[in-house]
């Protein structure tokens, strides 16, 4: 699998997919990427490689957008501050997100790389419960006092939920959102940013049964595409580190015991955690490294333009919307004054 840090490029309120042209989006998102990102990027029209000069991201020909819900911290008295983040197992970043591109495991499907324009969304903001689309969202509760890289797929471990681990976590929390990987082969976009792609028959490209005894890869199953979407994409999927180890105490949690946490939309279930992209990799550069096999090498593609990791963090770029979104001295109530809703 392809698999990179990409940096911090900004906190803030501003959803070019969901609201386009709004200063001031209803919910804070962390972002990586381009930093040509602003609030309004029209598919096509707004060619992202073209307009960035910089990207936080390893591969320096992808300026692509990715962003996701930003997680706080809420104490007893009401209060919040932004949960801080660690790198990546085997990575060097600052925040951010870790990005996958997974082929098809059985060697053979052919795999059409995103086109450009091409966006999409996963995950609800609006989901408080399992019962809904959630199976693309997985919450990893390292039990462990340090961080190891869990060479597993999302949600197929016993320290494994859709939500918040109502639990104690002595290495943090990796949030996983993964992508949809059939697409219909026409629209790079559709009005929910959902309809013109969709899951297989299996959650995850690259599911395994927990109980199988073959090797890693060989264990791997395909998913199949529906009818209505035949084209198989490579399955995009975020991780997001959470270092929430500072808040593993009683007294710190709620008093009946509950969770502290909750993401910026108001989620204090973890089920509404969602996921955003805008493809912008240059050229034929994505499809380059799929078909180059340099899949197996992580973060290391000798088809791709890669750059150092201080450069990467580098790129960055200021607030359009001029707000604390980090609550160093805390915040009264979460950026956008958006309130706790459970329902």
């Amino acid at each position: 699998m392809l698999r990179f840090a990409c940096s911090q490029l900004v906190i803030e309120r501003l959803d070019p997919l969901v609201s386009s042209g709004v200063i001031g989006s209803p919910h804070a998102h962390q972002i990586v990427g381009g930093n040509s990102f602003n609030a309004t990027m029209e598919p096509v029209e707004y060619d992202l490689p073209s307009r960035s000069n910089c990207t936080s991201c390893t591969f320096s020909e992808d300026f692509g957008n990715y962003w996701t819900a930003v997680m706080y911290y809420r104490a007893r008295n009401g209060t919040y501050k932004r949960v801080a983040q660690f790198p990546n197992g085997g990575l060097k970043q600052n925040g951010g997100i870790t990005v996958y591109y997974i082929p098809p495991y059985d060697g053979v499907t052919n795999v059409t790389t995103f086109k450009p324009g091409f966006r999409m969304l996963a995950g609800d903001p609006m989901l408080r419960s399992t019962t809904g689309e959630s199976r693309d969202i997985c919450h990893r509760c390292f039990v462990e006092d340090t961080f190891a890289y869990y060479e597993t797929p999302p949600c197929v471990g016993a320290n494994d939920t859709t939500g918040f681990p109502n639990q104690f976590c002595a290495g943090g929390i990796r949030a996983t959102i993964s992508f949809p990987t059939c697409w219909d082969g026409v629209n790079l976009d559709s009005p929910d940013h959902r309809s013109h792609v969709a899951y297989a028959t299996i959650p995850f490209e690259g599911y395994m049964d927990p109980n199988a005894t073959r090797p890693y890869a060989a264990a791997m199953q395909l998913g199949k595409c529906p009818d209505t979407h035949p084209v198989h994409l490579p399955q995009l999927m975020y991780e997001v580190m959470w270092d929430t180890r500072p808040y593993n105490s009683k007294e710190l949690w709620g008093e009946d015991g509950s969770q502290p946490f909750v993401y910026a939309m108001g989620d204090a279930t973890g089920h509404g955690q969602h996921g955003d992209y805008l493809f912008g990799w240059k050229g034929d550069a994505l499809q380059r490294a799929i078909n180059g096999h340099c899949t197996n090498d992580y973060d290391n593609c000798k088809e791709l333009l890669s750059q150092p990791a201080e450069d990467a963090e580098k790129c960055t770029i200021p607030q359009t919307v001029k707000e604390d979104v980090d609550g160093d001295n805390w915040l009264a109530s979460l950026p956008g004054n958006v309130s706790i809703n459970m329902d």
